[in-house]
């Protein structure tokens, strides 16, 4: 079975696939706000990610008539952000799963049910 385990990185790539499946039009600035990741990382992660062949890039001119660019999932980003969906998924469980155990633990601390 595959690590489950999420990097930061991971975390920021599964942030972004997922918001670039809502919103292929979105700017770098915006995904970086959503995602709360900074710009540059934002930057730095899409790169990864076109180069990997996970998303393409098309370029497009807006109605301002500036330059804009539309990140689109291929098959394989649809995949791995599956995949990372997963991870993530893994991940909160076992962490509200640790939370619950602590929280029945102070309840018994004090004497709650």
């Amino acid at each position: 079975m595959a690590d489950p385990t999420l990097s930061d990185r991971d975390e920021l790539a599964y942030r972004l696939l997922r918001a670039l499946e809502h919103r292929p039009d979105a700017s770098q600035r915006d995904l970086a706000r959503q995602t709360q990741f900074s710009l540059g990382a934002v930057n730095y992660c899409l790169r990864a990610l076109q180069e990997k062949g996970l998303v393409k890039v098309q370029n497009f001119r807006a109605s301002d008539n500036k330059l804009r660019y539309v990140y689109i999932l291929t098959p394989g980003g649809i995949s791995e952000r599956i995949a990372l969906t997963r991870k993530f998924l893994a991940r909160k469980i076992t962490e509200y799963e640790a939370l619950k155990a602590e929280i029945d633990r102070v309840r018994q601390e004090i004497g709650e049910e």
